[in-house]
């Protein structure tokens, strides 16, 4: 995949989507964790602050005490992280063994009896602590006497958890992001498959194995099928009306340039020989253009798109031949066959004749006892490979390109408009085939192969 693939920019657009997605969720998880432990710690807070509370009193000096100490064994550990604290207005003050020598620094803020009050302080080792304190006015005699108890307790062990929290989190999240991106290129491969099947279909419909697109696909898809069907009925018919054009111009000329023959004759035989061979130098000429045109605009190849099953090899050979065996050149010749049973060209039946036709002729009139024809498809059947090959005296390797130009003739002696390779070039183009020349190293002579495919050669 390119940067250019639409493959390509869904999947990363996923992923980036994926990755910020759980960012984000990561990140708002680890802070609802945090305020739950946060939560959960300072419902402790509460608790101990209230079994304190209900175990402060005075002496009957007005000294605080506490008629029992709170439950947790934190309390009786040095710096533990849970400490408790009480202080009056006379500066006594009660604390935990817990604080050891040191003190927690509650801020000398007003504080209504009853009401709490929570503050994030640095407790004993400069730790955090969140303290929770509370007010309350204990009754000795006629006098009252207010009183704070504070307890805190460190935050070092939310930390902690939130770090191990963290990390079980990212594997859990590495996990699900690498099933939602398997997911992403999954749903993208299935999303994009009808442009997969529509790429296919265009490749048909060059190749010749189909007319139309198929119009059984998404609604999403289905507009572009339709117009694409359109854009392909609408080039077929103009290709129509333009062979059309070209095969009533070329039939137009024949007229013409039969006449001027005729004259020709007639000027040869009142001894203007001169003249009569300038003129058959051009209606010779002018000849070879018009059945040029005449076979260019009989091509039923890709452009016109005709091809609707591919041709039996077999019984179209065997009708050329026979029909060659008439001929004084292909009755003294032994054609040799060699193709797969059930062989079909994905061709139409007229281009293919016309192509084989002139190969076979131009081999039986070069050859001279043995003329071989091999057919092969690749493994996998998307290459096609037809060779036609004589025990002639061959082409020099630097005169091969030459004889495939339109109107060259090596042999001027030799019948013919030397347009028959020009031809075949010419329907072989139309479907995407080529033509080579090579020595066969079967016979000797010439090798003329045709090929579909990713490669030429022979």
């Amino acid at each position: 995949m390119t940067g250019s693939s639409l493959r390509l920019r869904l999947i990363v657009g996923g992923m980036a989507a994926i990755l910020l997605a759980l960012t984000v969720a990561g990140g708002g998880l680890v802070h609802l964790f945090e305020r739950h432990v946060a939560r959960t710690i300072a419902d402790d807070l509460n608790l101990h602050l209230s079994q304190i509370l209900a175990a402060l009193d005075v002496n009957a000096d007005g000294t605080l005490v506490l008629t029992r100490k709170p439950g947790d064994p934190r309390f009786e550990v040095p710096l533990s992280g849970l400490y408790w604290q009480v202080s009056n207005d006379r500066d006594q003050l009660l604390r935990s063994r817990s604080l050891w020598d040191a003190t927690l620094p509650i801020a000398a803020d007003a504080i209504s009896p009853g009401e709490e009050h929570r503050h994030v302080l640095r407790g004993p080792g400069r730790d955090e602590v969140l303290a929770a304190e509370r007010s309350v006015v204990l009754t000795v005699g006629d006098s009252k006497t207010p009183v704070r108890v504070a307890v805190a307790a460190s935050l070092a062990g939310v930390s902690k958890a939130s770090a191990a929290f963290t990390r079980d989190l990212a594997i859990a999240l590495a996990i699900l992001g690498a099933v939602l991106t398997g997911a992403t290129v999954l749903q993208v491969s299935l999303g994009l498959r009808p442009l997969d099947r529509l790429r296919r279909g265009v490749a048909d419909i060059r190749a010749g194995r189909i007319v139309n697109l198929p119009t059984a696909v998404p609604s999403e898809v289905h507009p572009l099928v339709e117009e694409m069907n359109a854009l392909i009925d609408s080039q077929v018919c103009e290709i129509e009306r333009s062979r059309g054009r070209a095969a009533d111009l070329a039939h137009g000329l024949k007229t013409p340039l039969a006449a001027l023959s005729a004259d020709a004759r007639r000027l040869r035989g009142q001894g203007e020989k001169q003249i009569a061979d300038d003129i058959e130098g051009v209606v010779a000429a002018m000849g070879r253009h018009v059945d040029r045109e005449l076979a260019r605009a009989r091509v039923r190849g890709v452009g016109g798109r005709s091809v609707g099953r591919p041709t039996p090899l077999a019984p179209l050979l065997a009708s050329l031949i026979a029909t060659l065996g008439r001929t004084s050149e292909g009755a003294r010749v032994v054609f040799e066959t060699r193709q797969p049973p059930e062989f079909a060209i994905p061709m139409d039946r007229t281009d293919l004749a016309e192509v084989l036709g002139n190969l076979l002729e131009n081999a039986a009139r070069h050859a001279s006892t043995r003329v071989l024809i091999s057919a092969v498809a690749d493994d996998d059947g998307a290459g096609l490979r037809i060779t036609v090959e004589d025990d002639g005296a061959g082409i020099a390797p630097e005169l091969r390109d030459l004889v495939m130009e339109r109107g060259i003739r090596l042999d001027e002696r030799e019948r013919g408009t030397g347009l028959g390779l020009a031809i075949v070039q010419d329907v072989l183009d139309a479907y995407g085939w080529r033509l080579s020349l090579d020595a066969s190293a079967a016979l000797g002579g010439l090798k003329a192969t045709i090929e579909t495919g990713p490669k030429a050669g022979s």
